[in-house]
């Protein structure tokens, strides 16, 4: 594979994998607000605390995914962040429309993440690195 083939993808998977994380950390933050996303995490028996920092990194992540600045890192947080999320959605089945929202939508996102922490920002980044 030639080199501008790769650092497209890369650059593909960064727009895809960031606004992803933009929109999600933005409705966050907007619509469910942040007092009501820590009192949903709170009834997933997680402590409030990590709803707020869920807002604070899916939109500092989004963010930084969209420039090219640490791709390796934000993408392996990104992608443990999508396994954990997968397996809380594993008891609603399959498909992301079911009640509850399945487990298909957080693992694809979780195959996106990895592939981005295996890419890299490639040279279509604000970096042009290896970060």
């Amino acid at each position: 594979m030639k080199q501008y083939q790769t650092d497209l993808a890369s650059l593909i998977l960064r727009i895809a994998l960031g606004v992803m994380f933009l929109a999600h950390g933005l409705t966050k933050l907007l619509v469910f607000t942040p007092a009501g996303t820590a009192q949903f995490f709170e009834s997933l028996g997680f402590p409030g605390v990590v709803g707020y920092l869920t807002i604070v990194f899916e939109i500092g992540a989004g963010t930084l995914l969209l420039l090219g600045i640490l791709t390796r890192i934000i993408s392996l947080f990104a992608f443990i962040q999508m396994v954990v999320i997968s397996f809380i959605h594993s008891v609603n089945g399959w498909s992301f429309s079911n009640t509850g929202g399945g487990w298909e939508y957080p693992a694809f996102m979780a195959l996106t993440a990895v592939s981005l922490t295996l890419l890299g920002s490639g040279r279509l980044s604000v970096f042009r690195g290896k970060i």
